[in-house]
């Protein structure tokens, strides 16, 4: 039993971060196709903040995804426990919404203010600080949508 509520949580995990790591990605292409940065040039900074010297490969921007998927999935472990508790408490979904946006908010001020102005200043350069924003909080959107799913089914199949 503890084993298949493990695996559950890991499941949620993964879903939550690829879910909220694709409304990123996403929201950076939209964003690149109404001309204001090169979604590829986004990626490839990605890539040059984790492995600088990988930064001028061929493959940079894919290698940039893919480390940023990574990223997203490491960044649901931290949060998305924190909503799971939230909804066995059976919180509201606004609750679930509203922690999710604030501990996004925290994680982007501490990317965006403190730690890439050291590590990659030419990342925090490409987009304004209100679009980038709006991205972290897609993710939080996007992750407190999969738990509260999560949630969901789990009532209707206790019930």
């Amino acid at each position: 039993m503890k084993r298949v509520q493990q695996t559950n949580v890991w499941r949620l995990i993964a879903l939550g971060g690829l879910a909220g790591g694709t409304a990123e990605v996403l929201w950076v292409t939209i964003y690149a196709l109404a001309g204001e940065v090169s979604a590829a040039e986004v990626a490839r900074q990605v890539t040059a903040s984790v492995w600088p010297s990988a930064a001028d490969w061929t493959i940079a921007p894919v290698l940039g995804i893919a480390i940023h998927m990574i990223l997203a999935v490491a960044l649901a472990a931290l949060c998305a426990p924190l909503l799971m508790r939230l909804t066995s408490r059976q919180a509201a979904p606004a609750a679930l919404v509203l922690v999710s946006l604030i501990a996004l908010t925290t994680v982007w001020a501490v990317n965006f203010l403190i730690v890439l102005p050291v590590l990659n200043p030419a990342f925090i350069q490409l987009m304004p600080y209100a679009a980038t924003l709006a991205s972290k909080m897609l993710f939080g959107l996007a992750m407190a949508a999969v738990v509260h799913r999560d949630a969901a089914r789990e009532t209707v199949r206790i019930r």
